[in-house]
């Protein structure tokens, strides 16, 4: 019987790791100095944590390039959102019945490769188109814990992330339970809460249903970000965008099979179980916040339900 596979990421090296540090506006001496201020920072803010871990620091630096007062506004939001979202941040754990539900339906892992600009490629698909619809706000609580542990495993950087979502099981009714609301959230969170260099979106497998889903997530996105979203009638188009072989099998690629990687990045994320519990506690609290506190209906506040835009 073979090994379970392990879930490394490659981390970037030799001239591409320059490439980066120059697209990152990183100057590797400088930081030692960036990383105590942010961390004097935190100290400060009576509504946050007094520690973050240096490595996820770095990481929202890089995700940054490098601006302080940028990095500052992220990391408030990034503890912030553990106190609007709790349905995201909570009881954040891969063994529990709810989760294993969520990976029993839904495959999203991040590939071990880089491609040749140094960007990390995330793989995103549903598993049968039979099967019930999914628990939202599950499927979105195990992005984000995908999310928390690349900021510990992203030890390098890297030049962005790119998406890549199969429809090829999409149908309305996976659909229906996706309000305006809890993907305004979602994407809030992914956008303002954490250091994302969002760079391509590609989509293959395509339905008349999927562009109906485009435009309705569209106004949610930052416009530089809707104008980097591929819709591929042929797949074979994605290896334009991202070589072959850094693909899973099931997409020409020789990175191992779905399953093997989905279940190499659950294993890794059991190793984070008691960091996931330690950080229940961790998060902003608005009644120390200086000023006014997080208007969280301003945040989130949409009213209508994606039901109907689907559906009819």
């Amino acid at each position: 019987m073979s090994p379970e596979p392990k879930m490394t990421l490659e981390q970037p090296t030799g001239e591409m790791w320059q490439r980066i540090r120059d697209e990152l506006n990183e100057k590797p001496e400088n930081n030692e100095r960036d990383l105590q201020h942010i961390k004097e920072w935190l100290k400060q803010e009576p509504h946050l944590p007094d520690e973050c871990d240096d490595q996820r620091i770095m990481t929202f630096l890089r995700g940054c390039k490098f601006s302080l007062e940028k990095c500052k506004r992220k990391l408030d939001m990034y503890y912030t959102m553990r106190t609007a979202v709790p349905e995201f941040f909570e009881n954040r754990d891969i063994n529990s019945p709810e989760m294993k539900e969520i990976i029993s339906q839904i495959q999203m892992p991040a590939l071990p490769g880089l491609t040749p600009e140094g960007r990390r490629v995330v793989v995103m698909r549903g598993i049968d188109k039979d099967i019930q619809t999914p628990n939202v706000a599950n499927a979105f609580k195990l992005a984000l814990m995908m999310g928390d542990v690349r900021l510990a495993e992203e030890k390098e950087g890297v030049a962005g992330d790119v998406y890549i979502l199969d429809a090829s099981v999409a149908t309305p009714s996976h659909f229906a339970k996706f309000t305006p609301t809890i993907v305004k959230k979602f994407l809030v969170c992914v956008q303002e809460a954490y250091p994302v260099k969002l760079k391509q979106i590609h989509i293959i497998n395509v339905s008349p249903l999927i562009d109906k889903i485009v435009q309705f997530v569209k106004p949610f996105l930052k416009e530089k970000i809707r104008e980097r979203i591929f819709i591929h009638a042929d797949p074979n188009d994605l290896y334009k965008y991202v070589p072959q072989d850094m693909l899973p099998t099931e997409y020409g690629g020789k990175a191992g099979s779905m399953e093997e990687l989905s279940n190499a990045w659950c294993k890794k994320l059991e190793e984070y179980n008691s960091w996931f519990a330690e950080q229940e506690k961790i998060k902003a609290v608005e009644e120390l916040r200086p000023g006014k506190p997080t208007n969280y209906d301003e945040l989130f506040g949409i009213d209508g339900s994606f039901r109907q835009l689907v559906i009819d």
